[in-house]
């Protein structure tokens, strides 16, 4: 036990040397492992008479004690020698002007749809959906339009298969919606629809709205009503809006809607083909077979639907000449909304 001092001093000064936390583990395990130079002491503690064991058991406890702490000690301080180095190297200065992150805001075609159900929302529209993979019967049979019906020749369809297709129009949740309400009823349907054609004005994928009003004696004089309300609210007060004789095989009469154009005032201009006019959606009195297939009496009720394309309004309103800049997701064209 006389070189117990000088293990002391060894420990100490090897401690002091000691640069990173990686090195303490040497020295413990020199010093305190299983055949470290402290535990070989503390092995031949057996080997002493037994007046001198007790004396040395407590010279050697507090040798293990010191080292123990003073490896806590060394451990603490460079942790904080490390920590002082890491705040020193990533110090904020506060005087240099902070990241800008512009806000978000939302996609023309989002807003321009907000923007509508607004407005219907506000005449006592509700609002419907429905799914976007749909029955050929939801898609074409209830509205009217059979197998084998020239009207398909009207939509080019996707189709899972023979009798599942990606919606063309969201009509079909006007077919749910007379399945599960009782007139008198509104109903606006927004949602994605799907057409094989892709061109500047067409995209495989697009939006709609569509309208439906059913009660007793509604006619085509609400229709107009409703339908010019919301061109002039959307649009500008001033906008002159026309109707046209048209088809479609779920609604008689049929009719096509036309606003004055936007852009020339109704002098003609390139975007009007030169006709002063821009055709803005389809509309018409519901056709009484359409009630009898949702199991309505059409001697009772009557009703009218509308409906329209949301990329064709927002296009209109942001004058806007390729419906393909929707989705290119072109950072410097979204900014312009």
């Amino acid at each position: 036990m006389d070189d117990l001092s000088s293990i002391k001093q060894s420990f100490l000064h090897e401690l002091s040397l000691v640069q990173g936390i990686a090195g303490l583990d040497d020295i413990r395990v020199k010093y305190l492992g299983k055949k470290g130079v402290l535990t070989g002491k503390l092995k031949t503690l057996g080997a002493l008479p037994p007046d001198e064991r007790r004396s040395a058991g407590i010279v050697l406890n507090e040798m293990k004690v010191l080292m123990e702490n003073e490896l806590a000690l060394r451990k603490q301080a460079l942790k904080n020698r490390e920590l002082e180095k890491k705040l020193a190297s990533e110090a904020l200065d506060i005087t240099i002007p902070g990241n800008y992150t512009p806000p978000g805001r939302l996609h023309p075609l989002t807003q321009t749809m907000l923007d509508i159900i607004d407005i219907f929302s506000a005449m006592g529209f509700s609002v419907e959906e429905g799914p976007e993979v749909e029955t050929d019967y939801y898609n074409f049979e209830a509205l009217n339009i059979p197998r084998e019906h020239p009207a398909r020749d009207m939509q080019d369809t996707f189709y899972v298969s023979d009798d599942v297709v990606l919606r063309t129009h969201t009509s079909p949740v006007q077919i749910r919606a007379m399945q599960k309400r009782k007139p008198p009823f509104r109903i606006i349907a927004p949602g994605k629809v799907y057409r094989c054609d892709a061109d500047i004005s067409h995209t495989p994928m697009f939006h709609q709205i569509e309208g439906l009003m059913v009660g007793e004696d509604i006619s085509f004089s609400h229709l107009k009503a409703v339908l010019e309300a919301f061109l002039h609210r959307f649009f500008s007060p001033d906008v002159p809006v026309r109707f046209r004789p048209s088809y479609f095989p779920f609604t008689e009469p049929s009719a096509e809607v036309d606003i004055g154009c936007i852009f020339c005032k109704g002098a003609g201009c390139r975007t009007c083909k030169t006709s002063g006019w821009i055709e803005i959606l389809g509309a018409g009195m519901v056709n009484p077979r359409v009630f009898e297939m949702s199991g309505y009496d059409p001697q009772v009720y009557s009703g009218f639907a509308f409906g329209m394309g949301i990329e064709r309004i927002a296009m209109l309103k942001y004058s806007i000449d390729d419906i393909r800049l929707f989705y290119e997701n072109d950072i410097r064209f979204l900014r312009q909304f």
